[in-house]
């Protein structure tokens, strides 16, 4: 019996408790580390990771026997576990409750995954695309 075959790609962005800047250089790395492992987990392959201090964007290919809110919930709950147990034990770090959630093609896969990468960029010139920053 062969397998399901899909093609999903989501792009997520999700973003700090009160837009906190937490997601400073000393932590940001590892932070996106933690969501790429756990998208691999969940089997769902990162593409992109990236953000700035008070948001992260994630973009993944996405199987269709998990949800939305499900990807969300591991990936913020593993993020949040490293930062209050590992990296800042004692603090006390909260994601928003909200995210976005944009479907997309493989051919769109390129360009989203591009602006993800170039955050600090766009933010700093103020060439952000307001459809894709949206967590609520």
């Amino acid at each position: 019996m062969g397998r399901n075959y899909s093609q999903l790609f989501l792009h997520l962005v999700w973003a700090t408790k009160n837009r906190e800047p937490w997601l400073t250089e000393g932590i940001t790395e590892e932070v996106h580390s933690v969501i790429f492992k756990k998208c691999q987990e969940l089997e769902c392959p990162p593409i992109a990771v990236g953000g700035i201090e008070d948001h992260v964007h994630l973009l993944c290919e996405f199987r269709p026997s998990l949800s939305p809110s499900e990807l969300v919930k591991e990936v913020k709950g593993a993020s949040s576990h490293l930062i209050n147990h590992v990296l800042k034990p004692g603090d006390v770090f909260r994601w928003q409750g909200r995210y976005g959630v944009f479907s997309l093609t493989k051919k769109g896969v390129p360009r989203v995954k591009d602006y993800i990468l170039n955050q600090r960029q766009h933010h700093a010139e103020g060439s952000t695309h307001p459809d894709l920053e949206r967590v609520m």
